[in-house]
């Protein structure tokens, strides 16, 4: 009973779990890891899931507290090697090649943040509020503002400095 509750609740949000993952993880092998340790956190704080808050609201804090706890530790073990060789590539015009490298290069971007950062420009582009952004990270709907508004600069400043670059 408690097993078909927990699904039926979570299974349509689970797009932030791989969200959170994709950010969080460079490696297939560190992404299932950290997959497999979001949902076991998920299902083990379950019982304590009240509804205060919307269940996606409480899967983001679950999820990034996992993932920046996973980073934390993944930092003292030792680094994968980069895996170079990937699938080719569909044929694609100009337009959608352009657009996605342009969508490869903000995501890159984003990976390279600071954790906390990641966590909040994160939730910023997918839509959510500064008020439940601020309910998810335990900071105030200012602070989140302020950061965010850095965050962003921070990022406008690094295309431009990439962009000269080229």
């Amino acid at each position: 009973m408690v097993k078909t509750e927990f699904l039926q609740l979570t299974m349509p949000h689970q797009g932030i779990i791989f969200k959170v993952v994709n950010i969080y993880a460079d490696h297939k092998e560190d992404k299932d890891d950290l997959l497999q340790e979001i949902w076991l956190q998920l299902w083990l704080a379950y019982p304590r899931f009240k509804a205060a808050s919307k269940i996606s609201t409480w899967m983001y804090q679950v999820a990034l507290n996992t993932a920046l706890t996973y980073t934390r530790n993944s930092a003292t073990r030792s680094k994968h090697l980069q895996h170079l060789a990937a699938a080719p590539a569909p044929v694609a015009d100009d337009d959608d090649k352009v657009k996605h490298e342009q969508e490869r290069l903000l995501w890159e971007m984003i990976r390279s943040l600071p954790n906390a950062e990641k966590a909040l420009i994160l939730l910023y582009i997918e839509g959510i509020g500064y008020r439940e952004i601020a309910e998810i990270t335990g900071e105030s709907e200012s602070n989140v503002g302020v950061k965010l508004n850095r965050i962003k600069q921070k990022m406008k400043s690094n295309l431009n400095t990439n962009t000269k670059k080229q």
